[in-house]
């Protein structure tokens, strides 16, 4: 987010500098039109703050607003000189904290550049991030809900939910490599093994608590400051790029508490060393060989869209999916042990069940030939026919809506502020807020509508359907895909860029200060004096807008606390 902060600046010192010539300054140039409509007797000019004209020539000192075509002529196209002292000041109350803040977002990626563009798609659409998020959330509570409960269900449950973050798939088989896993005690060494090596997690620090406290301080500051001075700058106050930013707090913390693994380093070490212990039935032990059965890094064709291997977390949207189906896919099989071990029935037939006085199950019980172990696990459905895990398009329209609802509740909250501040109505600062939602979201459904169709185009997914169907599917998931990611990119520039150039005045000129989007050309005016009652009104806007972002936040971070304590305990 530097080098957007730095484009940002590049962009600043070249629009000043092409328009140094050419600044304004309105008081001034309102009192020019007052002159001359007193020297002429022409008043057309001028209008009061309600818009209404015919003023007489008595009245001209009462007027408080000019018309888009008067502060045009007399006042020029260019902006309110650049004011450093007041850019800085701005800069470093609404927008500095943001940017610091960033940096405790979870990252892990084997690259730089997917770490960079987890960033750039978090700030590009928040209601990707939200819906990654909350995603994840359902996913991991579901999860926990769906295992038995016995003594290696904890661990199971743990490794598994760690692996949110990276393409987890599971290839059962005659082999027995995955079914091994589930059957035989020698491999709950394994589980357990897996667990200690991950248990690394994204998690609260100093660094990310204090970064919190700033924002959060600085936030109601500036708020309360501003609202004490409204008429004071009042069309370079950051009250609208503080509320469209302030979704970052939530998502920071909702990871925060969520605690993903997503250290591309770090999961492959833990399952390399885990594979050190693996034992497969019927086959002598060889800790240098991987197990095919649980597979963290899949290759190729595998992998239904690149997204799916980048561990950052905002692109849990592109493996929901085939995470959600694998889990499943291993849940039925623990399901169907359990149940054979409900019912006192030991691995191999050659056996009696033994029995324990904790009423667990006797690691010979768990024994037998690679036979043995594959029926033992083998779940009753055809595995084939299953396409996806039960609840996933539930959870996915849940996910949808809280994210939706935090976008906008922020997002809509800066519209709110700038379209009510003087001259009210759309202007180009809420317009630009208002584009900024609106390919956040358009992102969201690219992305997520990409993700459905590169599943679909799996070779796995849907065995009898002819891959003629399948290919062009493939293609468009990655043209949305691409498409959306660009817009994302452009997105997160805009509104940086934005956010710059409103503490910079650059908005501060004819078209901008007037109501011209909505009143058109001929009948927009221009308020260049706010009475008290605009102030009032605006100030009124500005704490409607604090209150509705700040709501939009608190709940959504609400929400994940209320179901925190159902995920998987660490």
């Amino acid at each position: 987010m530097y080098n957007l902060t730095v484009y940002s600046v590049i962009l600043l010192i070249f629009a000043t500098s092409s328009e140094e010539s050419k600044t304004v300054n309105f008081t001034q140039c309102f009192i020019d039109v007052k002159n001359n409509s007193i020297q002429t007797s022409n008043t057309s000019g001028l209008r009061y703050n309600n818009g209404t004209g015919n003023i007489s020539r008595k009245d001209i000192c009462s007027a408080t607003a000019i018309t888009m075509d008067a502060c045009v002529t007399w006042c020029g196209e260019g902006q309110e000189p650049f004011d450093w002292s007041l850019f800085s000041q701005e800069f470093a109350a609404w927008l500095l904290p943001y940017l610091a803040l960033i940096s405790q977002l979870p990252f892990g990626a084997r690259s730089m550049v997917d770490n960079f563009m987890s960033a750039l798609l978090t700030v590009g659409s928040p209601t990707l991030a939200g819906y990654s998020l909350i995603l994840n959330l359902l996913d991991a509570r579901w999860l926990n809900e769906r295992l038995p409960t016995r003594s290696l269900r904890n661990t199971v449950v743990r490794v598994l939910s760690s692996l949110q973050q990276v393409p987890l798939r599971v290839h059962p088989g005659d082999t027995a490599f995955f079914e091994s896993l589930v059957v035989l005690p020698e491999n709950d060494r394994w589980w357990s093994t897996f667990y200690e090596s991950l248990h690394h997690t994204h998690t609260w620090s100093i660094a990310s608590a204090t970064s919190i406290i700033w924002v959060i301080v600085a936030y109601l500051l500036t708020v309360a400051d501003s609202l004490s001075n409204v008429a004071d700058h009042i069309n370079a106050s950051g009250q609208g790029t503080g509320s469209v930013w302030l979704w970052l707090l939530p998502i920071v913390v909702g990871w925060l508490v969520l605690a993903p693994t997503c250290d591309y380093a770090r999961v492959n070490h833990a399952y390399n060393r885990a594979n050190e212990y693996i034992v497969i039935a019927g086959t002598p032990r060889n800790s240098m060989k991987p197990c095919p059965g649980l597979e963290v890094d899949p290759k190729g064709d595998d992998l239904s869209s690149p997204d799916e291997a980048r561990t950052p977390p905002v692109f849990y949207y592109s493996r929901a999916l085939s995470w959600s189906h694998t889990v499943y896919i291993i849940s039925l099989f623990y399901d169907t042990a359990w149940s054979r071990a409900r019912n006192c029935r030991p691995v191999s037939t050659e056996f009696q069940w033994k029995t324990v006085d904790n009423g667990d199950v006797h690691d010979d019980n768990r024994r037998g030939s690679r036979d043995d172990v594959v029926g033992y696990c083998q779940p009753r459905r055809n595995l084939d026919k299953i396409r996806w895990a039960p609840g996933i398009f539930s959870r996915m329209i849940l996910a949808s809506l809280l994210a939706l609802a935090m976008q906008w509740g922020t997002t809509g909250a800066a519209i709110i502020t700038e379209w009510f501040t003087p001259t009210t109505t759309l202007g180009c600062r809420s317009l630009a807020y208002l584009i900024y939602g609106a390919l956040a979201t358009l992102t969201w459904f690219l992305l997520v509508l990409s993700s459905l169709l590169a599943y679909y185009a799996r070779p796995d997914f849907g065995s009898a359907i002819p891959r003629r169907y399948k290919q062009p599917a493939l293609f468009i998931s990655h043209f949305l895909r691409w498409v959306g990611v660009s817009l994302a990119v452009v997105n997160a520039v805009g509104i940086v860029t934005v956010s710059v150039f409103q503490y910079a005045n650059v908005f501060d000129r004819c078209y901008c200060n007037s109501n011209a989007l909505t009143q058109g050309w001929n009948t927009a005016i221009e308020i260049i004096i706010p009475l008290p009652a605009d102030l009032s009104l605006a100030s009124s806007a500005w704490i409607g807008g604090f209150a509705l972002a700040s709501l939009s936040s608190l709940f959504f971070v609400g929400f994940i606390y209320l179901l925190v304590d159902s995920l998987p305990s660490q």
